[in-house]
C-alpha cells in the first residue's frame, strides 16, 4: 500500500495523555492511514521526524476567527502555532443568525473584531450561508462553529433591555434549532456585553432545553469573573444540570487581587458537580492579561440600544454623572487593573493609540492625571472602536487553572497576520507553543503528555469532534510535528506579530500548510459542521 505522506522516526504522542511511543504516521486521502512501520518504498513523500514530537493538530476551544476569517483566510495567526481546529462564534459572539432588519446593530456589536478596511459582503442571513461562503472562500485551518446567544438577542429583539416577549423568546428558539441542524456545535453566551447580560437565567435554561434536544454544549462567558465568580459558574452549571448538557465554562480566571485564588474554589465546585453527573469543563490561557473591547469596561447599561445610544448617554450630563458614579462605588476594570494596566490593542480611528496604556494616553491628551470623565472622552472620541488589554490576573491562578485535569488550552483569540497591523494580545500568536516551553519544559506543571492531551483530545471530547484530536488510523490527518526543546512563543504585548519557533511541519486535513517552521501556502481547512 503506497501513502501520500509518511512521518518516519518521530516520537508519537498521540494526544490521549498516554506515554509518547515510537511509530510512522501513514497518510492517505486527508487521514491517517496506517500508524506503526511503514516502508520507504510505500512512501510518496517522507517527512523525517528524528527528535521531534509528532502530535494532533491542536484543537483552540475558544477562538473568534469567524469574524477575521474571511479577511484574513490564510490564518496565520493560529496555523503558525500549530491549531488546526479552531472552535469559533464564542462569547455570544458570531456572525450569523443575520435579521435584515438588525444588521446594522450586529454589525456595531463586532465592529472591534472586525477587519478594518475589508469589504465584508453581510449576505448572508443563516449560519449556512455563512458557513458555505467561509468554504467558498478556502480557509487554512477547520472552524467548527458555535452559535452566539448575544447574534441570537440581536435577531429577535435588537439591544432591547427587557425581558423578551413570548413571541420573542419563541423566534430565539427557532433560530437556534435552524443553526443547529445547519451544523453549530452548540450555543455560547457572553453574559457581560449587552445583549446577552440583559438574559436572565430562566432565558438561558429555556435555550439550553433546545440544546439538549440537538445533544449539543453551552459554552459561557460568565456574568461576573470577579466578585461574583462564584455564583456565575454556578449559573452556567445549573443550566447544564436542568437540560443534562455539556457546559463550557470559558477561559476561567479571577480577576483582581481581592479575587485572587478563588478559582480553587470554582474548580472544586466544577468537580463536585461531575460527582452528581454534570457533565461541565473550562479551559483556560496562559497568560495574566485577558483582552476584549474598550466598552466593556463601561457599566452595561450605558449599552443598551446600541452604539449610537452609547454614545449620546455619553454626551448627556445627566447620564454622564451617573456613569461616574458608578465607576466610583462599584467594582470596574480600571480600578482592577489600573490605568497602566490597560493597553490599547486595536483602534480604527486612531492608530497611534495602539499598544499604549490608558495611562500614557489620557496624561498626555489633558496634560494631568487620567480621571473617568476623560475615559469617557476617549470613547466618545473613537466611538468605542477599540479593543484593550488588561493585565488583572494572577499567575498562581493561571497555573492553577491550567494544571487542572477538567482545562482545555485555550487562545481566546482570531485569526491576523502580521500585516493586519495594530497590536493585538500575543495569544493570538503564541498560546500553545507558550505552555509547550514555559510550563511543560522550563516550569514542570504538567508533562508533555498531557499538555497535549489538553490541546487535542481534551477539547475534541468537549465540543463534540470525534474524527480529530488523536492520532489513530482513520481519523482525519491534522498533524503537528515540533521540537520539544527548542519549541517557545516570540510574541510579546510590545511586538505580538511574532510566530513561534520550533515548530518544523503542521498539516491539515493530510496537506502540509507548514514546512520548516514556514508557511506553505496551503489553504485545506474547511468548516466542520456538527452531526
Amino acid at each position: 500500500m503506497t501513502y501520500e505522506l509518511v512521518i518516519k522516526n518521530g516520537r508519537v504522542i498521540d494526544g490521549t495523555g498516554n506515554p509518547w511511543f515510537r511509530a510512522d504516521v501513514g497518510i492517505r486521502d486527508g487521514k491517517i492511514a496506517k500508524m506503526g512501520r511503514i516502508e520507504d518504498r510505500n512512501a510518496g513523500r517522507i517527512l523525517d521526524a528524528e527528535g521531534k514530537a509528532v502530535c494532533p493538530g491542536f484543537i483552540d476551544l475558544h477562538n473568534h476567527s469567524d469574524i477575521t476569517a474571511l479577511a484574513i483566510p490564510t490564518c496565520e495567526s493560529n496555523l503558525m502555532q500549530g491549531v488546526t481546529t479552531a472552535v469559533v462564534g464564542n462569547c455570544g459572539l458570531s456572525m450569523a443568525p443575520a435579521d435584515p432588519k438588525t444588521i446594522d446593530l450586529l454589525k456595531e456589536y463586532l465592529a472591534p473584531f472586525l477587519v478594518g478596511g475589508f469589504d465584508y459582503p453581510w449576505d448572508w442571513k443563516s449560519l449556512a450561508d455563512f458557513t458555505d461562503r467561509l468554504d467558498r472562500t478556502k480557509i487554512a485551518v477547520n472552524l467548527a462553529p458555535l452559535i452566539g446567544h448575544g447574534t441570537l438577542r440581536i435577531a429577535v429583539s435588537g439591544f432591547k433591555k427587557e425581558p423578551l416577549s413570548a413571541d420573542e423568546m419563541a423566534n430565539m428558539k427557532r433560530l437556534l434549532s435552524e443553526s443547529l441542524a445547519q451544523g453549530a456545535y452548540g450555543m455560547s453566551s457572553g453574559l457581560i456585553y449587552p445583549p446577552g447580560c440583559y438574559a436572565d437565567a430562566q432565558e438561558l435554561i429555556a435555550l439550553g432545553a433546545v440544546l439538549k434536544s440537538h445533544g449539543r454544549i453551552y459554552a459561557s462567558h460568565i456574568r461576573d469573573e470577579g466578585s461574583g465568580l462564584i455564583a456565575s459558574v454556578e449559573e452556567a452549571i445549573r443550566v447544564g444540570e436542568e437540560n443534562h448538557i455539556h457546559v463550557q465554562i470559558s477561559h476561567h480566571k479571577a480577576k483582581g487581587a481581592s479575587n485572587w485564588g478563588k478559582v480553587k474554589q470554582t474548580l472544586e465546585i466544577m468537580a463536585q458537580a461531575r460527582r452528581r453527573g454534570v457533565d461541565v469543563s473550562c479551559e483556560a490561557y496562559p497568560y495574566v492579561a485577558g483582552s476584549t473591547t474598550i466598552t466593556s469596561i463601561l457599566p452595561t447599561w450605558v449599552l443598551e440600544g446600541g452604539v449610537d445610544q452609547m454614545l449620546g448617554r455619553l454626551r448627556q450630563s445627566d447620564t454622564r454623572e451617573q456613569i461616574l458614579r458608578d465607576f466610583a462605588h462599584k467594582e470596574n476594570d480600571i480600578k482592577e487593573a489600573g490605568w497602566d494596566g490597560i493597553l490599547i490593542a486595536s483602534c480604527p480611528p486612531h492608530p497611534a493609540y495602539e499598544g499604549q496604556s490608558l495611562e500614557k494616553i489620557l496624561t498626555e491628551k489633558t496634560g494631568s492625571d487620567p480621571t473617568y470623565p476623560a475615559f469617557l472622552d476617549l470613547v466618545l472620541d473613537i466611538r468605542g472602536d477599540s479593543t484593550v488589554v488588561k493585565f488583572f490576573m494572577d499567575e498562581a491562578d493561571v497555573k492553577t487553572v491550567l494544571a487542572s485535569p477538567l482545562a482545555s488550552v485555550i487562545s481566546d483569540s482570531w485569526s491576523t497576520s502580521p500585516a493586519a497591523g495594530g497590536k493585538p494580545h500575543p495569544r493570538t500568536y503564541g498560546t500553545f507553543p507558550r505552555v509547550l516551553g514555559k510550563y511543560v519544559r522550563e516550569e514542570h506543571l504538567v508533562t508533555l503528555e498531557e499538555a497535549v492531551r489538553k490541546m487535542t483530545s481534551l477539547p475534541a471530547s468537549q465540543i463534540g469532534i470525534y474524527d480529530r484530536g488523536i492520532l489513530k488510523e482513520g481519523l482525519w490527518a491534522d498533524v503537528v510535528v515540533f521540537d520539544p526543546e527548542t519549541i517557545a512563543d516570540r510574541a510579546t504585548f510590545d511586538a505580538p506579530h511574532r510566530y513561534p519557533v520550533g515548530i518544523e511541519y503542521i498539516i491539515v486535513n493530510g496537506h502540509i500548510t507548514v514546512e520548516g517552521g514556514e508557511p506553505a501556502g496551503s489553504r485545506s481547512g474547511r468548516v466542520l459542521r456538527a452531526g
